[in-house]
């Protein structure tokens, strides 16, 4: 899909990237887990509020994949005190890599993942990483395939179900 576009998310986006991020979560996790978790964890992580939070940290940025110039995707990036769990001052963490159900498996995933791993190169970071559910095989797998290897687990909460996290990391 070469008419992919990447765009980096302002403040004046909040309500388009809330409406994506809640979607597109929804679809991928609803099956696994139980309405009020997934409510709980939606209410808290995406609403205008956190997200204006996020966008306003200058060790966070988020970027939209658009096709047609309608967001299909988005990619957030935590640097330094920014990251879920301070890996290293010099590791740039991926805490969102999401796409739209229908988009899937047209490789933007692997666009937004050259954003993340062209910008910690151009930062001369040491490595890449984040945490991804241990139940998503899918993603996992596709992690596996770009070189990133397994380093330790956290614990994620989805509402108040403690789910284990898989870590992995890419060293540039």
């Amino acid at each position: 899909m070469n008419e992919i576009t990447i765009k980096k998310v302002t403040i004046k986006d909040v309500a388009i990237l809330q409406e994506l991020a809640r979607r597109i979560f929804f679809d991928s996790f609803a099956n696994d887990n139980s309405a009020k978790n997934m409510e709980e964890y939606m209410d808290k992580a995406f609403s205008i509020q956190q997200l204006t939070l996020e966008l306003n940290n200058p060790d966070s940025v988020f970027y939209f994949a658009e096709h047609q110039e309608i967001p299909i995707g988005y990619l957030k990036l935590n640097y330094g005190s920014a990251q879920t769990e301070l890996q290293s001052q010099n590791a740039l963490e991926i805490e969102r890599i999401y796409i739209s159900k229908e988009y899937q498996g047209k490789r933007i995933g692997q666009r937004l993942c050259d954003k993340a791993i062209t910008m910690a190169k151009e930062k001369g970071l040491d490595y890449v990483w984040l945490g991804v559910w241990q139940k998503n095989h899918k993603s996992i797998r596709f992690y596996e395939k770009y070189g990133f290897e397994k380093f330790g687990r956290h614990i994620f909460l989805l509402g108040k179900d403690k789910q284990t996290d898989i870590m992995m990391k890419l060293e540039l």
